[in-house]
C-alpha cells in the first residue's frame, strides 16, 4: 500500500488555482508540527508497506505449499 500523505496530489483545476494564488491563500497540504513528526509518520508508513509486503508474501508461499 503506497501513501502520499508527505506529497500533494492536487487536482489539475487546484493547481491552476494555487498557480493564481498571488497571496498564498490556499490551505497547504501534509503539514507536520515539526520535522520529528514528519519523520515518524514517514517511518511508520514505511514499516506498515514492509509488513504488508511480509504478509502477502507469506501468505503467498503458504498457497503454494497447498
Amino acid at each position: 500500500m503506497q501513501t502520499d500523505f508527505l506529497v500533494a496530489r492536487p487536482s489539475f483545476l487546484s493547481g491552476i488555482a494555487r498557480a493564481l494564488d498571488i497571496g498564498a491563500t490556499l490551505p497547504s497540504y501534509n503539514i507536520s508540527r515539526t520535522p520529528c513528526e514528519a519523520d515518524i509518520k514517514a517511518l511508520k508508513s514505511d514499516w506498515e508497506n514492509v509488513g504488508q509486503d511480509l504478509s502477502h508474501s507469506i501468505k503467498g508461499l503458504s498457497n503454494e505449499e497447498e
